[in-house]
């Protein structure tokens, strides 16, 4: 037995507008039947955040330069809200769904588990930003970084 991969839903009052979003990101698709469209999803991490409340889910798309990713979005007619944050942990907003739906969207600035892109023609496979784009002490915010 092998787990495979991993299969994430996003529910949305205006589905097919969601999924014109996903095709506007250039994410490659199948239609599993009846205009059902699964899309294929870049690499993905799990992380499991311990809460005293019940438990929850959170969603969000990871990019290698925030700033540069929303203004292409914003070119491609996708809206973001609520500005840019800086967690210490990465910088983050949120996608606009046509639904009014909100998708995270985030620039990593810890260790990752999965290896960057190449970007700009150079091997950028480290799990771990460079120091000048590391955030910490009080630069990192409220939230201190875990030590990994």
């Amino acid at each position: 037995m092998s787990i495979i991969g991993l299969h994430a839903l996003i529910y949305a009052r205006r589905a097919d507008a969601v999924r014109r979003v996903f095709k506007a990101l250039g994410w490659r698709s199948v239609n599993a039947g009846d205009g059902w469209l699964i899309f294929a999803t870049p690499p993905a991490e799990l992380a499991v955040h311990p809460v005293r409340a019940k438990g929850s889910q959170e969603f969000y798309l990871m990019c290698d330069d925030l700033a540069a990713t929303v203004a292409a979005l914003r070119r491609k007619g996708i809206r973001t809200v609520g500005g840019i944050h800086d967690r210490g942990w990465g910088l983050v907003t949120a996608l606009r769904l046509p639904g009014g739906e909100r998708l995270g969207l985030y620039e990593p600035r810890h260790r990752m588990a999965i290896a960057r892109p190449r970007t700009g023609g150079r091997s950028s496979s480290r799990s771990r930003p460079p120091a000048s784009a590391r955030v910490s002490g009080a630069a990192a915010g409220k939230r201190r970084r875990p030590r990994r």
